[in-house]
This record gives structure tokens, C-alpha cells and sequence, in this order.
């Protein structure tokens, strides 16, 4: 198969783009990314010289770069990890956000069904969801998104979903709660506070630090991705969870006992505007139609993700500049 993984230099896409040549090692896999910040072709250095692999620099709002991508190598599917994705960058800046979360999603549905492919893989969040208080949601709840982030990731989920009943495009999209693990940019909050406390600064928590948040291993989540480009149902959601619900206030202990600090580098910050107190979904239907489940614990890939930045710091240290904000 030819694929061609949009966003691919972040955090997310690289490590798909890596377990991709891993377990398909005769798939050629093609990478779209503009580089922004987040961006980094570091994320890839180990398969730089890879046959199957290529990169094209690309924004997925330009239809001409991308056909001219498609058409070149041939392109059978697309998974877009592509997307603005930062709360707090959000709330300051919206237009990048419904730029690239919903024009550019709309751009590469269009290029899907004009080139024949396959199908496409969205890759979304938890988030548009919004605020839940009661059960843990299934993929045919609401959308409530609360954040400028979660409107226009909601946005080009409704897009996904009008393109396959209006014209039939095979695609899929995916609501995972957060990820976190190796080389994950460090404005977010995992990333953000272990750089913090390895150069012994205090960690700024929202609030009371009550937000509850499941957390994947970017390896089971890259697995669940595996699964649903290859057998999922076209035309369908599914969420990606862990049903491990955790307070941020417990994330943050957690990480000061495995760095070896005390509760003094807890530094309470005021809150986000429109923070969500709860995220929690229902990935039954997942399990179920797919076979998923989770194998990292939150204890064993949190343990994983520290040793990483203890060994990477020259990587973390180009990145950090003065990012003094977290998800």
C-alpha cells in the first residue's frame, strides 16, 4: 500500500510513520507536513534513508501540492495527523486553527474522492465531546466542544462525516483522549512538566488541578489507528480510550516522585477560560469490532516517557524556547 501520512513530522504521525515501516516494511509512506513548530524532521531521523520513505514539505489547505503528492506516488489511502491542536494557542490565535482543522480537512476529503482513494483516516480528539459529568460518552453523543481547538477539530469531524453521505468518500474518524511519550513537543502537559523539573523548575498546574484526563501510550494508540485503517467500517467513528481516568494533580505527583521531587514544585496557576473539568469516552465499539486494547499502563508509560527526556535532552532543549504553557 501507498500512504500518505499528513502531519507526519509531529509527535503523533512520526511514531505512526515509524511503526508503519516497522510492521508493513513493503509499504511506501509518504509524508505531507509545512513543518510549524511542532513540526520537526528530527522526529524521523532514523529512517531517513529508508527506501519506502519520503518526504514532501506541504500544507494540506494547498489541493495542488497535495494532488500533485498523490498523483506522483501513487497514493492509495491518507491517515491525517495534521492539525493545530494546542488549547491555549487556540484561545490566543483561532484562525490557524480553523485554517488547517477544518479548510485543510476539507481540502483532503476533496483530493480523496477526486483521486479514487481508498479511504482516510481522521484523526481527532476527545475533546469535541466538551464537558462530560455523567457516563463516559459513546461515538454517537453530541458535540460540545468548549475551546476555539475543539470547535474546529468538531468542524472537520462533521465535514468527514457530510462528505461520506453526501458523496460516499470512505472516511473514518477517530476521538482518542490525550497522548503523551517520547519526543512529544513540550508545551503539553506531561512533556511540560518533566522538562520543568529536569532543569528544577516548578510545574504550573490549572486551577485546583482537579481536570480529570485519560491518557494513551502513543504506542497502543498508533496500534488502534493500525486497526482501523485496515478494518475499520468507512463512514464510521471511533473513540480511543483507556478508561483510566486521572486527575492532573495526580499526573503531577506522579511525576515528582519519579523525578525525585517534592510537592513544593506544584505551582498553582489560574485556570484556563472555558477549561472542561472531565473528558471520559466509551471505546467499547472499538474493542468489540476491532479487537483493541490498550497495553501500556499509565504507571509503565509514564516511567518510559521520563527516561526518554532524561536521554534527549539536547532534543528538548532546542524546543522548549520560552514555552511556559501546557495542555
Amino acid at each position: 500500500m501507498n500512504l500518505l501520512i499528513t502531519g507526519g513530522a509531529g509527535f503523533m504521525g512520526s511514531h505512526f510513520v515509524k511503526y508503519l515501516l516497522t510492521h508493513y516494511p513493503t509499504y511506501r509512506v509518504v509524508v505531507f507536513d509545512k513543518l510549524t513548530y511542532a513540526g520537526n524532521l528530527e522526529n524521523l531521523k532514523e529512517i531517513e534513508d529508508n527506501e519506502f520513505y519520503t518526504f514532501i514539505p506541504g500544507d494540506i489547505g494547498d489541493a495542488s501540492a497535495l494532488a500533485a503528492a498523490i498523483e506522483e506516488h501513487r497514493i492509495e489511502a491518507i491517515v491525517n495527523y495534521a492539525a493545530e491542536t494546542h488549547v491555549d494557542r487556540s484561545i490566543i490565535s483561532p484562525k490557524d486553527f480553523l485554517l488547517t482543522d477544518i479548510i485543510g480537512t476539507d481540502t483532503l476529503l476533496a483530493a480523496v474522492r477526486r483521486h479514487g482513494l481508498k479511504r482516510m483516516v481522521q484523526i481527532s480528539t476527545d475533546e469535541v465531546y466538551g464537558d462530560i459529568q455523567g457516563e463516559a460518552v459513546n461515538e454517537s453523543a453530541p458535540f460540545r466542544p468548549s475551546s476555539p481547538y475543539a470547535a474546529a477539530k468538531a468542524g472537520g469531524d462533521h465535514l468527514c462525516h457530510a462528505h461520506y453521505r453526501t458523496y460516499q468518500t470512505p472516511v473514518i474518524v477517530t476521538h482518542s483522549c490525550n497522548f503523551y511519550g517520547p519526543n512529544q513537543y513540550p508545551e503539553k502537559l506531561i512533556p511540560l512538566f518533566i522538562t520543568n523539573l529536569l532543569e528544577d523548575k516548578p510545574v504550573p498546574v490549572y486551577g485546583d488541578g482537579g481536570q480529570v484526563r485519560e491518557w494513551i501510550f502513543v504506542a497502543d494508540h498508533c496500534r488502534a489507528i493500525d486497526l482501523i485503517l485496515h478494518h475499520g467500517q468507512v463512514g464510521e467513528s471511533y473513540n480511543i480510550g483507556t478508561g483510566q481516568e486521572i486527575k492532573n494533580i495526580d499526573t503531577a505527583r506522579e511525576l515528582l516522585q519519579l523525578l525525585g521531587k517534592d510537592e513544593s514544585y506544584i505551582e498553582h496557576v489560574t485556570d484556563r477560560p472555558g477549561h472542561d473539568r472531565r473528558y471520559a469516552i466509551n471505546c467499547a465499539k472499538l474493542k468489540k469490532e476491532l479487537g483493541w486494547e490498550p497495553k501500556v499502563s499509565f504507571a509503565d508509560g509514564l516511567k518510559k516517557t521520563v527516561e526518554w527526556y532524561r536521554e534527549n535532552e539536547r532534543w528538548w532543549r532546542k524546543m522548549i524556547g520560552n514555552e511556559e504553557i501546557m495542555k
